[in-house]
């Protein structure tokens, strides 16, 4: 673990539900607020399995990490990492492989003031926090490339993020900005929900989080495999985030009890 910088006080504007907070909520966290709770709700009225949903999307983190590592990477860039949660990602990388060195990005203040709990790495590895927003793809660059070397490769984890941000911000081109980067062998890591099992529920989940100002974009089946242009898909491709690799992790508690209206999928720069 790598040096730390004092963390600053942070603002954090407690009047609109943010996703990283209900995402929290979701999992039984107690780093939320009643605006959270509510809109987290209001998403449980139209589908009661949300939170398995939530705890499928980290399991998907777990056995992606567990077989990059396997697969001899050792750095990770994790954007959209939420409110701690153990297992961290660092934590599974680690205990694979203790010399990882793991990059934690989110644009939530919360999380900046969860960040210690981010950073309780091992003496061989490195683990850092940055406090910026996928829109803006060269400050995170920048700020990875403090820890991470960009000569050996990286995965790019973007776990439950990308439907959190509109076709008007430009989301396959963020993908694509930050893959630029990346040399031969690194890997793009995505998890992300979609209308195509729902459309109903979708589409008044959709209403309800713009209304109260937070973006949902709900990608097709094809839209979410376009983030994968030019790389090898990772056996078995775009699937349903618990049948990827399920011998990896164990199962979630309701997890074939209905449909996860997601994809994910894991994918190799040549």
């Amino acid at each position: 673990m790598t040096g730390q910088d004092p963390i600053p006080a942070v603002q954090i504007d407690t009047t609109r539900p943010h996703p990283a907070r209900m995402y929290d909520w979701y999992l039984g966290g107690k780093d939320n607020y009643p605006v959270d709770e509510e809109m987290g709700r209001q998403m449980l009225t139209l589908d009661p399995r949300v939170p398995v949903m939530a705890r499928v999307n980290r399991a998907f983190m777990h056995r992606a990490t567990r077989w990059l590592a396997a697969n001899g990477v050792r750095q990770f860039l994790d954007i959209g990492t939420g409110i701690p949660t153990e297992p961290n990602l660092h934590q599974i990388a680690q205990e694979a492989a203790p010399d990882a060195r793991v990059v934690y990005c989110d644009n939530d203040p919360i999380v900046l003031a969860h960040a210690a709990a981010l950073l309780r790495g091992t003496d061989e590895g490195a683990t850092e926090y940055l406090q910026a927003d996928v829109r803006d793809p060269d400050a995170v660059l920048e700020g990875a490339r403090k820890v991470l070397d960009f000569t050996r490769p990286v995965a790019l984890s973007l776990i439950a993020l990308l439907h959190f941000v509109s076709d008007d911000d430009g989301a396959h081109d963020l993908v694509r900005r930050l893959l630029a980067e990346l040399p031969s062998g690194s890997y793009l890591v995505i998890t992300h929900a979609t209308a195509d099992f729902t459309p109903e529920e979708s589409k008044a989940a959709t209403e309800k989080l713009r209304a109260a100002g937070v973006t949902l974009a709900l990608r097709s089946r094809e839209e979410f495999t376009r983030f994968f242009d030019g790389l090898d898909l990772v056996e078995p491709g775009v699937e349903v985030p618990h049948h990827w690799h399920p011998e990896l992790g164990e199962p979630v508690p309701g997890q074939d009890d209905g449909v996860i209206p997601g994809y994910g999928a894991v994918g190799r720069k040549p």
